[in-house]
């Protein structure tokens, strides 16, 4: 199976958010591609198969279970392709049968997402712990992807976040992860965040697209504009545009392939 590994949400290799892409000749069943996220070890596997012309179902996996959308896996299938085939743009369907519309800008590629409503919530004050917080600003809660939502008072706190995963994972059930956000203190960007999910992927993912369903409405309702730059301040760091349109939200990122090669089944 032609197998790519891709650094996605960064134009440097060995930074951003590392994704792999699978293309199989055959259909795999859900327990082997499980298998086969879970060996490679990535936040995210990707399996492409094309339907017709520019159109492929895709399905992620983190090491752990099926993930329902992406970005950086997302970001990566959509590199691999438009190096590997004339295709100038391409319709990604999801498992939910979320129609994902990507394009070639540049050196750049961009995706169309759909954008999903936060909530007013409760956190338990142990998951604020665990996590390291000193104040939370804003508590909000994704039903869509389960994510809770908590803005926090700068952009140094949040780089410095330094968590108990046991006690984390142990202080809350139900959810995917907990998503931590602070307004930029650097002109460059908008706002800054990093994503935290021991529940259904690793302790943090370094570069999280995805996310930006909720989180770039978020921002854009707080600092009134439409179109933000976003930095994530994990230790690989990524950086991505976004844009909110209507019920969209558009994503603007690079990627690098580091390695490509066939896997064994």
């Amino acid at each position: 199976m032609k197998t790519y590994f891709v650094d996605s949400f960064t134009s440097e290799k060995f930074k951003g958010n590392p994704a792999a892409v699978c293309l199989p000749d055959t259909e795999l069943d859900s327990k082997t591609m499980q298998s086969i996220a879970t060996e490679i070890g990535f936040s995210e596997t990707a399996f492409i198969k094309q339907i017709s012309d520019n159109i492929y179902r895709i399905r992620f996996f983190s090491p752990k279970t099926e993930i329902p959308l992406c970005g950086h896996a997302t970001l990566a299938s959509s590199k691999v392709l438009f190096d590997t085939t004339t295709l100038e743009n391409i319709k990604f369907i999801n498992f939910d049968n979320v129609e994902l519309y990507i394009e070639k800008v540049g050196n750049k590629i961009k995706m169309q997402f759909p954008v999903y409503d936060t909530e007013e919530t409760e956190v338990p004050q142990k998951l604020i712990d665990a996590l390291g917080i000193s104040e939370v600003l804003n508590k909000r809660y994704g039903p869509k992807n389960k994510i809770i939502l908590l803005e926090i008072k700068s952009a140094s706190e949040l780089a410095s976040l330094k968590p108990d995963f046991t006690a984390l994972i142990n202080s809350h059930t139900g959810i995917s992860g907990v998503l931590v956000t602070a307004v930029s203190d650097n002109a460059t960007f908008d706002f800054e965040y990093r994503y935290f999910w021991p529940w259904s992927g690793s302790n943090e993912d370094p570069v999280t697209g995805g996310v930006q369903t909720f989180l770039t409405k978020y921002w854009v309702e707080k600092l009134n504009k439409t179109k933000l730059n976003a930095f994530q301040s994990s230790l690989r760091t990524g950086t991505m545009s976004v844009e909110l349109v209507d019920d969209k939200v558009f994503i603007l990122g690079e990627a690098v392939k580091v390695l490509e090669g066939q896997f064994v089944l």
